[in-house]
């Protein structure tokens, strides 16, 4: 499904510090991996390479067979709205939107016919345990729910991927549990593709591998758990 090869990354212009390199991952569908790190490593920073928001300095990133590093901005931009689905700490849930509208916003930009798409959205958050509240404002809701909303948003295209940057961040310990379940879970059913940054070994622990980025790329070997 994705497979990274010696991908590296600086910072700077005049004189650029490598930031990582020699990363390298293979990753297949249906697998949910969490990557771990101090903190400046390049843990976000890899994940917006992988999704194209930041270019890599050399390397190959292939998602199902496509070279995404040949690329223009335009192809990525396209390529990005269909097969990828992002879920962040913060949310970023459209306040001026609907829970449903929030949810079928991908569909919408993919230019799917209203009615799918609103159905669409409807069955993802039955599934995410929202039922009946597509109608409310994001203001009325709790963190727990806004992430479920996320969840919902980022799947319900059906991505090949997603990518989930510290999703239960601001989340307490019991609710984060749940969200990653869910989380986890939903990628799995779908038979996606997930990569999780986060800093915390519980949530790390639920996923099929740990690794660890460093300056020298990513440890092959799982963390203990």
């Amino acid at each position: 499904m994705l497979a990274l090869r010696e991908l590296g990354k600086g910072f700077g212009t005049t004189a650029p510090r490598p930031l990582f390199s020699d990363v390298a991952l293979t990753l297949s569908a249906g697998e949910c991996v969490a990557i771990m790190g101090e903190s400046g490593v390049g843990k976000s920073t890899l994940l917006n390479c992988i999704a194209g928001l930041e270019p890599v300095d050399h390397g190959s990133i292939r998602l199902d067979g496509v070279e995404l590093t040949e690329l223009d901005d335009d192809a990525f931009a396209r390529l990005r709205r269909h097969r990828y689905g992002f879920v962040f700490q913060a949310f970023h849930v459209l306040p001026h939107l609907t829970v449903m509208q929030n949810v079928a916003l991908p569909l919408w930009l993919l230019d799917r016919p209203n009615r799918e798409a609103r159905q669409r959205a409807t069955a993802m958050l039955a599934r995410v345990g929202l039922a009946g509240r597509g109608g409310d404002w994001p203001r009325h809701l709790s963190g727990g729910e806004l992430q479920r909303v996320a969840i919902a948003r980022a799947l319900v295209h059906e991505p090949a991927l997603v990518l989930a940057d510290e999703p239960t961040g601001n989340l307490d310990p019991q609710r984060a549990g749940e969200i990653l379940d869910l989380l986890l879970d939903c990628i799995r059913s779908a038979g996606a593709s997930g990569i999780i940054v986060t800093h915390s070994r519980t949530a790390a622990a639920r996923t099929d591998r740990i690794l660890r980025l460093t300056a020298d790329g990513l440890d092959a070997e799982a963390l203990a758990r």
